[in-house]
């Protein structure tokens, strides 16, 4: 009875669920079981399969990355423009202007200067603290200084500065400061051609 619950077993493995399976005696004795129909076979009932399709796994998202918080801002006790001084005129016929600034503690590694000139960048920020400035119009201007980080956030920033630009005509220096023999061709308002001929000491011979 053993060797015949095995073999039904293994049968019911075998076959799919849906075959139809049949039963025997062959001439020795020999309990058979097949999925043809034979002679003076019976059909064996087989119950329903209890056997559950597995779920397939859910996906399961990637989590991103999470993102790297900036570090916070670093703070200078002290940051002023040293040149020039606040409301200073400036008399300059090409309106140059040399602007430094001071700062403490020392500029930090990555940090960098930039000048503003009437609220906008005048040049790319760079390390140095001295901006050296050409062709700045005649009038009233405002001057600050900030510095940014490695990200470019301003870290700290100057208060607005004016200074007056004087940007003086040759007619205005030579009136001014009369030419001399000695100056043309040596002061810019005093060009060579300008200069008076020399008047000889020689007198004509009648």
């Amino acid at each position: 009875m053993r060797s015949m619950l095995l073999w039904l077993w293994l049968l019911l493995i075998a076959f799919p669920a849906a075959a139809d399976v049949f039963t025997y005696t062959d001439a020795q004795g020999n309990r058979v079981f097949t999925d043809q129909p034979h002679k003076g076979a019976q059909r064996v009932d087989i119950p329903p399969s209890n056997n559950m399709t597995a779920t397939p796994p859910k996906s399961v998202a990637k989590k991103k990355p999470a993102a790297v918080k900036p570090s916070p801002l670093f703070h200078y006790q002290v940051l002023r423009i040293l040149v020039p001084e606040p409301d200073a005129t400036i008399r300059s016929m090409t309106g140059e202007l040399i602007v430094s600034v001071n700062n403490d503690p020392a500029l930090q590694e990555r940090h960098t200067y930039r000048l503003l000139v009437d609220g906008k960048p005048f040049a790319e920020a760079g390390r140095s603290p001295v901006f050296p400035l050409t062709n700045i119009d005649r009038g009233t201007h405002q001057l600050s200084v900030e510095i940014l980080d490695e990200l470019g956030r301003i870290v700290e920033r100057t208060a607005s500065q004016e200074f007056h630009m004087l940007r003086i005509s040759l007619a205005q220096k030579r009136q001014a400061q009369p030419c001399t023999v000695e100056d043309y061709g040596v002061r810019p308002e005093c060009p060579i051609a300008d200069k008076p001929p020399e008047k000889s000491s020689w007198l004509p011979f009648l």
